[in-house]
């Protein structure tokens, strides 16, 4: 594992290519690595999900910087890895590019579509959990306005942020949402220092609930809230429990399924588009003894109301990928 970490020089490459078995999986983290409490860890909790279950291995790798991508999917490829699952849409010109040379090899992206025979794409309703925790959101909020700080400027997050908006107007069509994105480099997915920087800035505009969406950055945001004495909102992974009593909840990108649902399909991996939302559990937002005494029940009652209407249709959640426009919110 240390060596796929390293993934350094000709010798680490060709230890990797040596180091593979035949038809073991194998998982490909993004930027901000397998130990960043969001995204990437809900990948890495799949992945071992999977080997808990099975006594299966499988091999990793944590990205060290962009120029990896293209040789990282090629040598597992080639060593016999299958199927290859990455985490992040920066994977998706790489994989069409790779993807044709290794007809016989499954792949599997997270959070872009990439249209060929051998990859699975799988993608996430994430403004559906996001309006969801935006409703809790307006409920806690004291002083009527709250905050959204984004990772890397792309439409994926504004995805997050429109949808949360329009969660804390339904519930408060009068709230003031500030929002802010870290960055425009994928640099802005590991910036806990900035993250914090943002969420003080927030406060100082009334904000006492902010919700993060910014991968390792969303560590910065969280601790922030927490010593300014507000609440935040986790991503991708149930944080929680990282200041219990701060948190308000955690929007639950079921990232951790999509790996191990790739992980369990093996070989026989079904190349396609998987969208995950509400109406299959891909999002939601988590509950757990460290904000019990946050959300009450009546809290927690309108909000699963939402999601039945959202599931049924009821509830339109406007799709910032759809049209790039963002109705509840300016950036």
């Amino acid at each position: 594992m240390t060596l796929m970490k390293q993934f350094l020089g000709a010798a680490a490459t060709l230890a990797l290519t040596a180091g593979v078995a035949a038809a073991d999986p194998a998982i490909i983290f993004d930027l901000g690595g397998k130990f960043d409490k969001s995204f990437n860890e809900a990948a890495f909790n799949g992945a071992e999900k999977w080997a808990k279950e099975t006594g299966g291995t499988y091999k990793e790798l944590e990205m060290q910087d962009e120029a990896q991508r293209e040789q990282a999917l090629r040598r597992l490829a080639e060593a016999g890895a299958n199927p290859v699952v990455m985490t992040g849409f920066a994977f998706g010109d790489v994989l069409n590019k790779v993807a044709p040379d290794f007809p016989d090899t499954k792949f599997a992206i997270v959070d872009m579509v990439v249209d060929q025979p051998n990859v699975k794409s799988v993608v996430f309703n994430e403004h559906e959990g996001s309006y969801l925790v935006g409703m809790l959101a307006a409920m806690a909020s004291k002083s009527g306005t709250v905050g959204f700080i984004g990772g890397m400027d792309i439409p994926l997050i504004r995805k997050f942020g429109c949808g949360y908006a329009q969660g804390v107007k339904a519930v408060n069509p009068d709230a003031n949402v500030v929002l802010n994105m870290t960055g425009t480099t994928p640099a802005a997915w590991n910036d806990p220092v900035k993250g914090a920087e943002l969420a003080k800035g927030q406060k100082a505009q009334g904000a006492d609930v902010i919700y993060a969406a910014a991968g390792g950055t969303g560590v910065g945001v969280l601790q922030a809230a927490a010593d300014e004495g507000i609440l935040s909102i986790g991503v991708d992974s149930n944080q929680n429990y990282m200041h219990p009593g701060s948190v308000l909840t955690s929007m639950l990108k079921r990232v951790d399924n999509a790996v191990y649902e790739a992980f369990k399909e093996g070989t026989d991996l079904k190349a396609g588009i998987n969208v995950m939302g509400l109406a299959n559990d891909g999002v939601g937002y988590a509950m757990d003894e460290n904000n019990a005494s946050l959300v009450t029940a009546e809290m927690q009652a309108k909000v699963d109301e939402a999601a039945a209407k959202i599931k049924s249709g009821e509830i339109a959640v406007h799709d910032y990928m759809s049209d790039n426009t963002c109705p509840a919110a300016t950036f």
